[in-house]
């Protein structure tokens, strides 16, 4: 089972790029979905079709072997979490929030976000596909998308048996202080249910047959961006197999105007090659039209794939990047255990590292993630970190009252 996400700064074609290697690897036999997260929905667009001719919220089949779905957030919101909404209505209501008010209220921040990619879950686990392509927000979205199964998984583990203790101990008595209705056992479930589907999305997510393709063009702000989204994603433990070079303009031919353009162009080209190795960069021409319809995208996908030698590289597969075992790992180094981290184009001036009880918290960027410590670190102290070609290297020394008589 493969799943690949596309995402890029908004504008570059990422929507493009999905829907041809979804395209092609239709074409090729492999039994495929493309869906996309971004509450724009271009993708009918970019097959020539539309709501109304059958791109939705469920898949449709487009062509052979391809199907297409635009997921309907609202509507999985209203199937998947009525019984928490319900309380949370009724709790506003006794508090003399109106009804409509109340109504509004209850769309959780975030919401979308979650349930989007518990649909993206749902269909890797239908078994129905050989190939989920997703396609994705813009790139500071997606970072917020992919940053959130950890990030609220990490939040309800603390919260949710904390919630249930508190709830049976006041249950009996917040009828009668407060006129508040007691949240039912099935709300209770709700949180439970939701920090084991955040952590069945994670699983997805990281696994080995997952990968995130960067699509890009050859532009300075684009460029630059792309370098602190595959640092961000390597942060979360994403895997990045490729980049996509889109909108290339051709060399041959070339006018004044479009000389300038291709000599901008190739000089961030070589910073992409230089930056983002060993990934492979494989570059799309500018057209002289628009890739619609499945002919067409499967086309430019076959184009966007094709080796020096003419061969055709198979979108389906893991292109590169690192194992399983390369992104985070923690070894012992003497007397000191050395947690590292894979952190490719970090730049150590927008880093910071911290230690709260039992997590190690990191922070690139606007971005932060927290470490749960495995038991033998959690007896440790930092003592010293560097980063160095790529990788967060955090050592930690036993602590002697911690490891008495062990």
């Amino acid at each position: 089972m493969r799943v690949v996400l596309f995402t890029g700064k908004g504008g570059v074609g990422k929507t493009t790029a999905a829907a041809g290697t979804a395209a092609l690897a239709a074409r090729l036999g492999r039994k495929t979905l493309v869906l996309s997260t971004d509450t724009a929905h271009s993708l009918g667009d970019a097959f020539g079709i539309n709501e109304r001719a059958g791109a939705g919220s469920d898949p449709v089949e487009v062509e052979f072997g391809l199907h297409v779905q635009q997921l309907d957030a609202q509507r999985r919101f209203e199937r998947s979490w009525s019984e928490l909404r319900e309380y949370l209505v009724t709790v506003l209501d006794v508090a003399g929030v109106g009804a409509v008010a109340a109504e509004e209220l209850t769309v959780l921040p975030g919401a979308a976000e979650v349930l989007a990619l518990l649909e993206v879950r749902d269909q890797v686990q239908s078994g129905r596909w050989d190939l989920v392509v997703v396609d994705c927000a813009p790139t500071a979205e997606t970072l917020r998308l992919l940053a959130l199964p950890e990030a609220l998984g990490w939040y309800l583990e603390r919260l949710a048996p904390m919630e249930r203790r508190v709830a049976r101990s006041l249950r009996p008595m917040l009828g009668r202080a407060a006129g508040l209705p007691a949240p039912a056992d099935g709300v209770l479930a709700a949180l439970g249910s939701l920090t084991e589907q955040l952590g069945q999305v994670r699983a997805v997510l990281t696994d080995a047959g997952t990968s995130v393709r960067l699509v890009l063009t050859p532009e300075a702000v684009v460029v630059a961006e792309a370098r602190r989204t595959l640092t961000s994603l390597s942060l979360f433990g994403y895997r990045v197999d490729a980049v996509v070079a889109n909108r290339v303009f051709p060399a041959d031919g070339a006018d004044p105007w479009r000389a300038a353009w291709v000599r901008a162009q190739s000089a961030q080209l070589r910073q992409v090659e230089d930056s983002f190795g060993p990934l492979p960069v494989f570059r799309a021409p500018y057209a002289h039209r628009e890739p619609v319809g499945f002919d067409a995208l499967a086309d430019f996908a076959a184009d966007l794939y094709r080796g020096p030698e003419g061969d055709v590289a198979d979108p389906f597969c893991v292109l590169s990047g690192h194992g399983d075992d390369d992104l985070l790992t923690v070894e012992r180094s003497g007397e000191e255990f050395v947690l590292s981290l894979a952190l490719p184009l970090a730049d150590r001036s927008q880093m910071d590292l911290a230690r709260s009880g039992d997590d190690l918290v990191v922070t690139v960027g606007g971005y932060r993630r927290i470490f749960a410590l495995p038991s033998a670190l959690r007896r440790c102290t930092v003592v010293g970190a560097a980063l160095r070609e790529g990788r967060l290297r955090v050592r930690f020394e036993p602590d002697p009252a911690l490891w008495r008589g062990l």
